[in-house]
């Protein structure tokens, strides 16, 4: 297996330091200024626009369905667009000792970062391989998923970038979409292989592999398959104590109730008892996170309008709510600075809400 390769992307700013500090720098850095060229993905700033989407309160756009859900809304909180001008955004990350968040644009070929404090959105890393999923493991680094090199990646805290894993028993993975870090370290990711499937989002290929959800150990370098059994394996996400690992299985025939699927991890090693936990209507879900109580929050896109947005289910697998956005939702995560704000990639937009529920993924 090819692994823990290291080589240079233009990740804007290296300071040649190796602590957390001067990585968290270098993307603070990153890319000096606003975005002010339109869409183009080579620039070091893009065009962009934001404001807040409702007015008045509370927000009718938040949509309780069962009595359950009313606890976690903010009567005084409405839906917000932060920023507009990607083509596919994908892939929310927050880094709360920087105070920023990253985000895939996936057919522009860049990673972007939003800062709270000035609310600007800027170039993080050009090119960016067409990054999707996104992640931190424990020691704050970044994890990436990258469709056209066909690789899952860490950006080191002096911006050097260590290929962890891009194939499994002497083939190439397809294009890994969405990934996790469990409290042991270990990194679990999906492999639908979408971004070999046009050159928008990646590049056409043949697959050498099944559609697998993988688990990496960085420590050995040894890798597993540890659920073979979907169409297109999608997000996923671990519950709160890391004692189950909900998956998402967007390759079900279009018009079929589309499936959220839940194991039993065992020992932090291994997944076992899979079984269905809810469907999210005639179109997949992208991206979830838990939050602390053990919530499901899942992007949705594709079921029309008052529908696209996040689906929010109970741990019964029952729907308790939905936050409808203009635009259909890829993917999500919390972040602010108590965990309390709920970042959306939705198409061409990043969204935000401030909801009374903090995120269980750590960091």
């Amino acid at each position: 297996m090819k692994k823990c390769n290291q080589e240079k992307i233009r990740t804007v700013e290296k300071n040649g330091q190796t602590d957390r500090r001067s990585f968290l720098k270098i993307a603070s850095s990153a890319a000096a200024g606003l975005f002010i060229a339109s869409r183009s993905p080579a620039a070091s700033s893009v065009t962009g626009s934001s404001g807040i989407i409702q007015t008045r309160y509370p927000d009718p756009s938040i949509v309780i369905l069962d009595k359950r859900f009313e606890k976690y809304i903010l009567w005084n909180a409405a839906v917000e667009r932060l920023w507009t001008g990607a083509r596919w955004a994908e892939g929310p990350v927050w880094f709360a000792d920087g105070k920023y968040l990253l985000f895939s644009d996936i057919p522009n070929n860049r990673i972007l970062r939003w800062t709270e404090e000035t609310s600007e959105v800027s170039m993080f890393r050009y090119p960016s391989n067409n990054a999707n999923g996104n992640t931190r493991d424990r020691e704050g680094r970044l994890i990436t998923c990258e469709h056209d090199s066909q690789r899952i990646t860490r950006t080191e805290y002096d911006g050097r970038i260590t290929v962890l894993m891009n194939e499994y028993k002497g083939k190439s993975l397809n294009a890994p979409n969405d990934i996790v870090v469990h409290s042991n370290g270990s990194i679990w990711f999906t492999d639908p292989g979408y971004g070999i499937m046009s050159d928008y989002e990646g590049h056409v290929d043949d697959f050498e592999l099944a559609a697998n959800v993988y688990r990496f150990d960085p420590d050995t370098g040894d890798a597993t398959i540890v659920a073979d059994d979907f169409m297109r394996p999608n997000g996923l996400c671990f519950s709160p104590d890391e004692k189950l690992l909900y998956i998402i299985d967007s390759g079900q025939p279009a018009g079929e109730p589309q499936p959220i699927r839940v194991y039993d991890v065992i020992d932090g090693k291994r997944l076992t008892n899979g079984r269905l936990f809810c469907t999210t209507g005639k179109k997949a879900s992208d991206g979830m996170r838990c939050d602390t109580d053990g919530n499901l929050w899942a992007s949705a896109a594709g079921l029309g309008e008052g529908k696209d947005g996040v689906q929010v289910f109970a741990p019964d697998g029952k729907i308790i709510g939905r936050i409808c956005l203009p635009e259909g939702c890829a993917n999500l995560c919390f972040g602010g600075t108590k965990r309390n704000r709920l970042f959306m990639t939705a198409s061409q937009s990043l969204y935000s809400l401030y909801v009374n529920a903090k995120g269980a993924m750590i960091p």
